[in-house]
């Protein structure tokens, strides 16, 4: 990983080597999110860190009670790894516009376990969801990082010595699916080195409009439509690998229609601007604005003309008819 990810890990050491009798005060008076999200370091992306940030010294003027922390978030998101609700949290970090969506991470143990999670909240101060993203037991015997870029995908890389000690590495990208108010897997490399299978953040969404469909070739390419919610509007997850896998991107946003079948991609911050033109059972991405940086190089682009992918029909089979035996004569 690039050595400016892991200037987040100053933000947790300088956390857990220094605090204050103000902020003591503060976490028994926490009673609005934006309070408490007060207790949580700001955090600037790219970042990076590893499971390392489990190993480091316990704070406890930095611990935030229970009770506060079950006010804002489900006591169930860290049930699920400790089976208990008396676990001891202490803030990392946060990240995230405020205009769209706040991330928490926050380090929970529990006796002999660790982990580190991440929790979202949306612009109205409400909970959409949350995940563990780096669990440790006694006997563990993988290495773990994580990494979390521009877009908010969280990167999580597994190193595992398996049996002869060969080294084997996986890689699980998540994203946040606000709609389904939960972290979804977008894409996995598995620990067995298996091929990379692509998962679409949005594939449960309505496609009920004109061109809500799946395009694109192949199973690692794909332009996913689905029905905005609002009119002229549709959501759209894409992930492309192209020249052999030199050019690899994916982008998920919202695109507003400009014309019977134009719409356009453009979001205030973000200098990628698309125009999506569906024509033929096809559609056709042209950069206005260059996208290279979402395509791990600058020569690379979105551009293309891709085919509405064909779907797979239900085979159904008719149940076999009930045949009554015809009861036999008596003599």
């Amino acid at each position: 990983m690039n050595r400016k990810f892991f200037s987040f890990i100053v933000i947790v050491l300088i956390l857990f080597s220094a605090c204050s009798e103000k902020e003591k005060e503060v976490k028994k008076e926490v009673a609005t999110l934006k309070e408490f999200e007060g207790l949580f370091p700001s955090a600037n992306l790219p970042l990076a860190f590893s499971d390392s940030v489990l190993a480091l010294p316990d704070n406890d003027s930095f611990l935030i009670e229970s009770k506060v922390y079950q006010r804002f978030v489900p006591d169930s998101l860290y049930q699920s790894v400790f089976d208990t609700a008396h676990a001891k949290i202490y803030p990392i970090g946060k990240y995230g516009n405020p205009k769209e969506e706040i991330y928490l991470l926050a380090k929970a143990v529990f006796k002999n376990k660790k982990a580190v999670f991440v929790s979202a909240f949306d612009k109205e101060d409400q909970y959409i969801g949350g995940m563990p993203i780096i669990t440790q037991g006694v006997r563990d015997n993988k290495e773990v990082s994580v990494s979390i870029d521009a877009r908010y995908n969280i990167i999580r890389e597994v190193s595992r010595v398996q049996g002869g000690g060969t080294l084997s590495k996986g890689q699980d990208v998540y994203a946040l699916n606000r709609a389904a108010k939960t972290f979804m897997l977008i894409m996995t490399d598995s620990l067995g080195l298996a091929a990379s299978e692509l998962i679409n953040p949005i594939d449960t969404l309505p496609k009920t409009e004109k061109f809500s469909a799946d395009y694109g070739e192949g199973k690692m390419n794909l332009i996913s439509v689905r029905d905005g919610q609002r009119e002229g509007r549709f959501q759209f997850f894409l992930h492309l690998e192209k020249q052999n896998k030199k050019c690899i991107g994916e982008l998920k946003g919202e695109a507003v229609f400009t014309g019977p079948n134009v719409a356009e991609y453009r979001q205030g911050g973000d200098p990628c601007v698309l125009l999506f033109t569906f024509k033929n059972n096809a559609v056709t991405i042209t950069e206005v604005e260059g996208c290279g940086s979402r395509m791990g190089a600058l020569e690379c682009t979105f551009n293309g003309t891709y085919p509405k992918k064909k779907t797979a029909k239900k085979i159904t089979t008719a149940p076999k008819p009930i045949v009554s035996k015809p009861t036999p004569r008596r003599k």
